[in-house]
């Protein structure tokens, strides 16, 4: 089997979509609508100036006050804002929340992955399966119910109760509680160990690490060290008929280059198609793009 085709690295980016915009970005900060929130949080990537003048900035709901990424900080409130908000994702309804990570449980510039993703699965089909979705570090499930909601089987994992929890509620309020999800509260590693001995196979895995965490049990995680052998188990659950991977990351200390040759090192073998780069979200009325993540995504069925 050759190694996979490859491409040059990719900026891969949206616009948003009805219930996100990214307004404005500029002096390490990016000014954001979900739903009907508008919210002001750091973003060192943003080293130009903001293009809006300081009163569009001043009339956010919520402003979000921290030095490091991963430390915790504080939210400020313009006025009664809601502890939780309904924003739409395509078919999902999201429950978001303020959370002390500065994060409010929804990551809109993965939209381009989620489409790919739901494309990708269609292969499966053609193959008169159905679909199956392996969903590691999924979080508050945006990803698993987009899936779920076009008939997709997903297994979701993450070692976060809280998460697990605030994702059922999400699924709650999309009306797919009879989809057909598998919620897992497990650290992702031990998982997939398991999964491999067990010999299962998904069409489509999808990995969003973190750049350090705890599992379930006290596991430590940290992407540098621990990601390579994920990676490469990972490649042994997926379906030899028609199959991918999707991996996102947000570690900074990382570049698309870095990532792109472990996930040609771990396909070397299986042939495709493989693609990397960075995922960008462009500035609404503006020609600017914000890059907020690095991916890769493979494929064994590039012609689809």
């Amino acid at each position: 089997m050759p190694a996979p085709s490859s491409r040059p690295l990719l900026i891969c980016t949206s616009n948003g979509f009805p219930d996100y915009r990214l307004l404005d970005s500029g002096l390490g900060r990016k000014l954001e609508r979900y739903g009907k929130i508008v919210i002001d949080r750091p973003e060192p990537q943003a080293l130009w100036s903001p293009r809006l003048a300081a009163k569009a900035w001043d009339r956010a709901d919520a402003v979000f006050d921290g030095d490091d990424e991963e430390g915790r900080g504080r939210w400020r409130y313009q006025g009664r804002v809601a502890e939780s908000w309904p924003m739409q994702v395509g078919p999902v309804s999201i429950a978001c929340q303020f959370s002390a990570f500065r994060h409010v449980g929804v990551f809109p510039e993965q939209m381009p992955l989620w489409d790919w993703m739901l494309a990708k699965l269609k292969d499966a089909r053609h193959d008169g399966q159905r679909p199956r979705l392996l969903n590691l570090f999924g979080y508050t499930g945006v990803a698993s119910l987009l899936a779920a909601a076009d008939g997709v089987e997903v297994t979701h994992v993450d070692a976060s109760k809280k998460a697990i929890q605030w994702a059922k509620q999400n699924q709650a309020q999309s009306k797919l509680q009879d989809a057909p999800i598998r919620w897992i509260l497990e650290d992702a590693r031990k998982f997939v160990e398991r999964e491999v001995r067990r010999a299962r196979t998904y069409h489509g895995i999808l990995v969003d690490p973190p750049k350090f965490g705890r599992g379930a049990e006290g596991e430590v995680w940290d992407l540098f060290e621990h990601l390579p052998r994920l990676l490469r188990a990972c490649e042994q659950l997926l379906d030899k008929s028609s199959s991918f991977l999707i991996l996102n990351t947000y570690a900074i200390r990382a570049s698309a280059l870095s990532i792109d040759v472990l996930a040609r090192e771990v396909f070397a073998e299986r042939g495709g198609l493989l693609e990397s780069g960075e995922l960008a979200v462009c500035e609404e009325q503006s020609d600017r793009a914000l890059s907020m993540s690095l991916f890769a995504r493979w494929t064994n069925r590039p012609e689809q």
